[in-house]
């Protein structure tokens, strides 16, 4: 039998049940379709990240005398021609549960079976597939911690290694793995499934026994930056489960639950689509916000006259990447102090972060704005200099990315010197009309 592998966010061999399932079927075409509504709004970092991922993976699938054939279009019709071209009888993939792949899936699987070709879904890029950790009465989880007792209690099964003994076919030369030039001064990190398995052991080698007090710090390297292998599947999250199980301690168990929270925020959106865009709580549509103009731009450039947003903001521009403390700080910046919907922010860095999933991102954004998951309620207002200096308490992260206060004594003090800009806004006025607008809403 004859079938396509149609790679999506699954970039790796190992650990990968539908290519198992794939080979099974003895002759195997690698294939990935590059979707223009997932390639046109991403900016140079992402397409650059992309590429290079596929470049590995294009790589990796020669040492095993087979190519990747790489396509741009329309994934309804690219997908068919590509199994008709081979005369596959079954497509495999592994199930997307975002509201745009599941739609997407739903074409391609009714467009293949016109042709007389089946869709086989197999794994997800979860340890546990959405949908499958509910209640007793069969409802889904609204908060995080008793999901995610409900979701270490469920379980998940245990890595596989890759396939051998397949059959690849062969392919014609017209693949077209895309080449994104990337601006000066942006440094992105190494793609791929054996770069991701090289910094996911060196995470383990050390850094992880201090997970839980290093993982605040931004000038600290703390944390694993093992969310962008996850987010193109170059590594498996049951496989880092799998490596997690045989150790105790905080700083794998806090681990741990950093993986359950990505789980749970695809839950989430798996049982409300339309959260990706609006409102988990629908009553804060009913806020007045401000539309973004200046200082919208001044946010995005990183120059608010807040060092602590500031660093973030150009360290997103400069490495397609965020420390998560960061991630909050400047997003209760441009909700809570600028006024904006958290929706311009979440677009902005989905374009920008190599690591941006859409479930995460944008529920990690109604978590800061107030209208997502989280049971506290919107009066929770990040202080931009006291966070600084709580945990940046001696600079470092700050003087790396705003050159200007390199020499400051003290970086986190807002205020125009050497060229760096004063304060956009009063954040103690900024924060009581937050409030004001919050209590309108509320009565």
């Amino acid at each position: 039998m004859t079938s396509v592998m149609w790679f999506r966010r699954d970039l790796r061999l190992a650990d990968n049940p539908a290519l198992v399932e794939a080979v099974a079927d003895e002759q195997v075409l690698p294939l990935y379709v590059l979707d223009p509504r997932l390639w046109g709004p991403a900016g140079e970092s992402r397409r650059h990240y992309l590429g290079a991922s596929l470049r590995s993976l294009d790589a990796a699938l020669r040492q095993r005398q087979a190519s990747l054939q790489v396509v741009r279009g329309n994934p309804v019709r690219r997908v068919v021609l590509a199994a008709k071209a081979v005369g596959a009888e079954r497509v495999h993939v592994a199930a997307d549960f975002g509201p745009y792949g599941r739609k997407r899936d739903e074409e391609v699987e009714a467009a293949l079976a016109e042709a007389g070709i089946q869709l086989v879904r197999t794994g997800s890029p979860y340890a546990v597939a959405p949908g499958r950790v509910t209640k007793d009465d069969g409802s889904p989880y609204k908060v995080f911690t008793p999901f995610s007792r409900a979701w270490q209690n469920h379980g998940w099964r245990g890595p596989i290694d890759a396939p051998t003994g397949a059959t690849w076919l062969e392919v014609d030369d017209t693949t077209d793995i895309p080449d994104a030039a990337l601006p000066d001064g942006i440094d992105l990190p190494e793609a791929g499934e054996r770069a991701a398995l090289k910094r996911w052991h060196d995470f383990l080698d050390g850094p992880i026994d201090d997970y839980k007090t290093e993982r605040d710090k931004p000038g600290v390297d703390g944390t694993s930056r093992m969310s962008v292998h996850l987010k193109w599947g170059e590594i498996h999250p049951r496989t880092m489960l799998a490596d997690l199980a045989g150790r105790s301690g905080a700083g794998p168990t806090t681990y741990r639950n950093e993986l359950c929270w990505r789980e749970f925020y695809a839950d989430v959106l798996w049982h409300n689509p339309d959260s990706a865009r609006d409102y988990y709580k629908p009553e804060f549509a009913k806020m007045a916000y401000d539309e973004p103009g200046e200082l919208f731009v001044a946010w995005q450039r990183g120059e608010t006259g807040y060092p602590i947003v500031d660093a973030g903001m150009r360290q997103l521009r400069a490495t397609g990447w965020v420390h998560n403390r960061v991630r909050m700080i400047v997003a209760s910046f441009l909700v809570k102090d600028l006024h904006v919907e958290w929706q311009h922010g979440a677009r902005h860095f989905l374009r920008w972060l190599v690591d941006g999933d859409l479930a995460s991102n944008n529920h990690g954004w109604q978590w800061v704005a107030g209208s997502g998951t989280d049971a506290a309620p919107y009066f929770r207002v990040f202080n931009p200099v006291s966070q600084g200096k709580k945990f940046d308490p001696k600079g470092d992260y700050v003087r790396r990315w705003v050159p200007e206060l390199r020499d400051d004594p003290d970086p986190h003090e807002p205020g125009e010197r050497n060229g760096y800009p004063g304060p956009c806004v009063d954040h103690a006025e900024e924060r009581r009309e937050a409030l004001d607008r919050w209590e309108r809403i509320r009565r």
